[in-house]
């Protein structure tokens, strides 16, 4: 009897380029081997005349690409990634809520990787009420997880382990800031309200990491959705995206993407480093 891929969905914008956003997190389900699917709340692409980058759905269509996909399909895990707005927030928590999916990943995108802007400042609050309790976990890089304390500055690892307990009093089950703008290994924290575990890969020297902090969450789903525990969903999709990244590449003298087939087509997974403290 055929088995079927277990089935995911990501609510986040659709980045024209390919190397984040919808784009990144599909082509992560895909070779994850889950069942892939998507509600585009925004479409991200500069207009060469007008300069505008970020150009939102209507509620009614973020609405009807969510039940089409419930009654289709179905789904086990969810992610959101850029939201934009407090009323697409607003909205999504409430589709959330309704619904009876199991496992809910938050990535609180608001930073791009150029420190492009992705979040309205009116929609943080509602994205701090609405959306992160309903979260099995978070997944903020350092400036998203500084933007939820208020402007604390994170320097330091240590700094990584203090927010992510403070985090955690926003309602989610787990949260998880990434280290990835220090210097030295990367170096993330997870944390469930009584273990910290540090994950350690080794830090690779590139600047072609578009899509990475999208793709590492959309990795985390996949694997909740196989019925990894948290824990070693966070462990496989750190080895992911870290050999994703150590291929990355680019096509022009833009910033370039991380390469989601890397595994499949090079064949050996970064070895990652974790240590538990309480």
């Amino acid at each position: 009897m055929m088995k079927f891929p277990s089935r995911v969905m990501t609510i986040a914008g659709s980045a024209s380029g390919g190397s984040a956003g919808i784009q990144a997190d599909l082509k992560t389900f895909q070779e994850l081997d889950v069942y892939g699917m998507s509600v585009v709340t925004a479409i991200v692409g500069r207009h060469p005349v007008t300069d505008k980058n970020v150009h939102p759905m209507t509620i009614e269509a973020i609405e009807a690409q969510f039940s089409t996909a419930m009654k289709q399909v179905g789904v086990e895990a969810l992610k959101t990634g850029m939201l934009f707005s407090k009323e697409v927030i607003e909205k999504a928590a409430e589709l959330i809520s309704d619904s009876s999916i199991e496992h809910i990943v938050v990535d609180p995108v608001m930073v791009g990787k150029l420190d492009s802007k992705l979040l309205e400042d009116e929609a943080i609050e509602a994205l701090k009420e609405k959306l992160i309790p309903l979260a099995e976990i978070i997944t903020p890089n350092m400036p998203e997880a500084a933007f939820l304390l208020d402007g604390r500055k994170l320097t330091s690892v240590e700094d990584l382990y203090r927010a992510a307990e403070d985090l955690y009093q926003l309602g989610p089950n787990y949260v998880l800031v990434k280290g990835g703008r220090l210097e030295g290994p990367a170096v993330d924290v997870l944390y469930d309200g009584k273990i910290f575990t540090e994950y350690e890969a080794p830090r690779i020297d590139t600047v072609h990491t578009s899509g990475a902090g999208c793709s590492y969450s959309a990795a985390i789903t996949a694997n909740l959705a196989k019925g990894l525990t948290v824990s070693e969903a966070v462990l496989e999709a750190k080895s992911f995206v870290t050999t994703a990244i150590e291929h990355g590449f680019t096509y022009t003298e833009a910033v370039g993407p991380t390469y989601h087939a890397a595994l499949r087509n090079y064949g050996e997974a970064h070895k990652i480093k974790v240590k538990q403290t309480t």
